[in-house]
């Protein structure tokens, strides 16, 4: 079985868990893609003008709109509004759990697929620039650290990677880990991109 279908039925058979209604709903979409044969994950880096997490390296989303359908639709608008990657060419693979930001969104993160060799448009507005990383980058040793951080009273995992000169970090490191752990099992245990997504 190839690894999008693993990993589709891994997205569906899993217990996703939602937060309580509450917190304002947001979406992002964790934009997958095939680059030399190897499966990479899409990243902006927010301007520095923006209000919230500016100067951050973030998945595409925001804010979920009345005319929003469910919280892919939500993703796939931003990735739209963003980056140019049109909702019809992605193939939304899942959902990931809700995450709690501390800004008070409650976040679902879309997992989604779109063709390699993309053109895209950005909107350099609310993005300085992408960072394409591929997925056999984050099991390089010394890519990822965690710490304990203390956050209204409670002791909290704090998540980073790094990726060159950029740390990714935050609610994106959260949603990356999550993936990346849902990722690896799909995979039988070899964090490997090659050829993944590749017909058969």
């Amino acid at each position: 079985m190839q690894i999008k279908e693993k990993l589709k039925a891994a997205l569906a058979s899993r217990r996703r868990v939602p937060m309580e209604p509450g917190p304002v709903p947001a979406a992002v979409l964790l934009p997958l893609f095939l680059k030399d044969g190897e499966l990479h994950l899409l990243f902006t880096k927010r301007t520095s003008h923006l209000t919230h997490h500016s100067g951050e390296i973030s998945f595409p989303g925001g804010v979920c709109d009345p005319g929003d359908r469910d919280s892919a639709d939500t993703a796939l608008r931003e990735a739209w509004e963003e980056v140019g990657i049109a909702p019809g060419d992605v193939e939304v693979l899942g959902e990931l759990d809700d995450c709690h930001s501390i800004h008070n969104y409650v976040v679902t993160p879309v997992v989604g697929l779109f063709p390699s060799d993309y053109r895209l448009t950005v909107n350099d507005a609310e993005i300085e620039r992408i960072i394409e990383v591929p997925l056999s980058h984050f099991a390089e040793p010394g890519v990822f650290r965690d710490e304990q951080w203390q956050w209204q009273g409670k002791r909290v995992a704090m998540y980073f990677y790094m990726h060159g000169d950029d740390e990714i970090w935050g609610l994106t490191a959260r949603i990356l880990k999550q993936f990346l752990d849902l990722f690896y099992e799909a995979q039988g245990g070899q964090l490997e991109g090659e050829n993944s997504l590749a017909p058969s």
